[in-house]
């Protein structure tokens, strides 16, 4: 039994170009297609697809909106998400809508038909560029909390040592300024650089840097 889909897309050439490719696939029958995200629950409703591949970006009642309205009146209905970008909220936000699959436009050719055939099936299916984006956004979260997590380690006098230090103030210059003695300073540094396993002012001033502690 074929596939049935329906494709949503407001670039009427990409729309037939697609329609063209998914023609010539044995388990794919294109019922139907639509400019906008306007219509989706009666189109759906007369041509009952399996999927529906849908663009993320349309004026109007764009992607996300129409999978989140037809996926809480037709939840037999798969989403393929179909974008020319590949921004991780646009991935978030179309998955969170009811998607089970993402691809985007440059790798709409055999990844599209992957994405339509898991949908089917019910699985996720996310193309290389999008797991990758993911898997990138993911990494750079989990520095940001371990690096948050280092910050939050230190105590309030030992992160204003750390500014000044970062702004190429001496230990007498920052004693002066936070009114406490030279070696109190020079027993705050080195406890900072224990903390954070640094060895050298330099290294402070860049950690500082990275973690919003000073300016450049």
């Amino acid at each position: 039994m074929k596939t049935r889909v329906l494709l949503v897309d407001d670039h009427t050439m990409f729309r037939e170009a697609l329609h063209l490719m998914l023609d010539r696939e044995p388990g794919i029958e294109v019922v139907g297609e639509l400019g906008d995200g306007a219509g989706i629950e009666d189109a759906v409703a007369r041509l009952v697809p399996d999927v529906v591949v849908m663009d993320v970006s349309m004026p109007g009642v764009n992607g996300i909106l129409a999978t989140r309205a037809l996926r809480r009146s037709h939840p037999q209905t798969q989403v393929v998400a179909l974008s020319a970008y590949n921004y991780k909220q646009f991935v978030m936000d179309m998955l969170d809508a009811g998607a089970l699959a993402y691809v985007v436009k440059s790798a709409a050719g055999e990844q599209l038909v992957h994405a339509i055939a898991s949908a089917a099936d019910g699985k996720t299916f996310l193309c290389p560029e999008t797991a990758l984006t993911l898997v990138q956004a993911s990494r750079s979260a989990t520095a940001s909390s371990a690096q948050s997590s280092e910050v939050k380690r230190l105590g309030r006098r030992e992160t204003q040592v750390l500014r000044l230090l970062a702004q190429g103030k001496s230990s007498p210059q920052i004693g002066e300024d936070l009114h406490i003695a030279t070696s109190t300073v020079d027993v705050h540094r080195r406890n900072i650089m224990n903390k954070l396993d640094l060895h050298t002012v330099a290294e402070l001033t860049r950690y500082a840097l990275r973690n919003g502690l000073a300016d450049l």
